[in-house]
């Protein structure tokens, strides 16, 4: 259906499994030869092109492909303009430019938005899980020798690495699932946002909590029955998905003419998925079980069983060097700091704290973006 068109279709591929698979089931479907399309970055720990053109090899596509390097930021404020609100994913930058090179070649893409939402792809969904697992261990054993010892996990290691990430789990594990759950998805904690607003923010915001409507998604789930992993779906779906995730993609694509469609969206898809018993989208620690069985007809090995990248950014290593001085002529300019949302004192530390090797890449691109906006819409 995605692919009824009266121009030709391509696709954007990341050489994950709902991309690949997209790709591969294009390519037996099509009578013409396929185009694919995909970003990288001269950073390992980001670059997916090897992968995606592992699966553009396997399958004969026309592939087209571009380096993101730090200059790619001079589009800022371009996509401020475009977005038109403090939108706080920095995957907005690779989704502007893989948008842009593939409306150079076609002007509709299929891409796999969807898949993880619908069939239980990313890491917390585990996190989660175990975490019902790590509430059986007793609290004295937690609050005493567990917890502790993950503190002393140094921040400065890369946010993908696994020490850091057990450093975050166990932060939030003894947490009621919804409190842990907006954690995971919350670049600032209730914490951190007492330190940094200032006392007039406080007071303007008379005690409202942004981040209550999430829970409450959370909390909503409990009465219809669900399994733990499904109330975190269906969390996903009518959060992350249609206020991130695709607003994201929507608007990157039609900045550049482009038409973008996702399969896995289609109401046939998605409700298949929903009602299938959570055995199918996790087992035995495996994400997407399901979906890689299926996939493992068509997408090569080394695709299926490596670890999820997702579509990140190294911003945190960008605002450490190369956009280093983007953070003090923006958020550390005069003008932002008048505002009057936040504590000065502890803006400066937070890009201090990044500069010495502590990661703050999420809360420095949230703060960005915001002052960015500010001056794009209001003053």
């Amino acid at each position: 259906l995605r692919m009824v068109a009266d121009v030709p279709v391509g696709a954007l591929l990341s050489g994950g499994v709902d991309s690949s698979l997209v790709v591969a089931l294009m390519a037996q479907q099509s009578d013409r030869k396929i185009r694919t399309f995909s970003i990288g970055f001269d950073d390992a720990a980001y670059n997916e092109l090897p992968h995606a053109r592992r699966v553009a090899e396997r399958y004969g596509t026309q592939h087209e492909e571009l380096i993101v390097r730090p200059d790619a930021m001079a589009v800022l404020p371009t996509l401020v303009r475009h977005y038109g609100e403090p939108y706080a994913d920095s995957s907005a930058i690779p989704s502007y430019y893989v948008s842009k090179l593939t409306s150079q070649h076609v002007k509709v893409a299929l891409n796999g938005d969807g898949g993880d939402e619908a069939l239980a792809g990313y890491d917390r969904y585990l996190g989660s899980m175990a975490a019902e697992r790590y509430l059986e261990i007793p609290g004295s054993l937690r609050r005493r020798v567990l917890q502790p010892a993950a503190a002393m996990i140094p921040d400065s290691l890369p946010a993908r690495n696994r020490l850091r990430q057990l450093k975050r789990f166990t932060s939030v594990a003894s947490l009621p699932v919804e409190r842990r759950y907006v954690r995971w998805m919350s670049f600032f904690t209730q914490e951190h946002k007492a330190e940094l607003y200032s006392a007039q923010m406080k007071s303007s915001l008379m005690g409202h909590d942004g981040s209550k409507w999430l829970s409450d998604l959370i909390v909503g789930t409990a009465g219809r029955g669900m399994q733990h992993l499904d109330r975190l779906l269906s969390a996903d779906v009518e959060s992350y998905l249609p206020y991130d995730l695709l607003v994201k993609m929507d608007i990157a694509s039609m900045a550049n003419s482009l038409e973008t469609r996702s399969p896995f969206l289609d109401q046939e898809v998605m409700s298949f998925c929903a009602r299938l018993p959570t055995r199918f989208k996790v087992r035995r620690g495996q994400l997407k079980y399901l979906a890689k069985r299926v996939a493992s007809r068509y997408v090569p090995a080394e695709n299926l069983h490596r670890r999820k990248m997702g579509f990140g950014v190294p911003v945190g290593r960008w605002l450490r060097e190369d956009l280093a001085p983007l953070i003090d002529d923006v958020l550390l300019s005069g003008t932002a700091l008048s505002r009057g949302y936040f504590e000065p004192v502890a803006l400066r530390r937070l890009v201090r704290e990044h500069r010495a090797g502590q990661d703050r890449s999420f809360q420095l691109w949230s703060l960005l973006w915001l002052e960015l906006w500010h001056r794009e819409f209001l003053v």
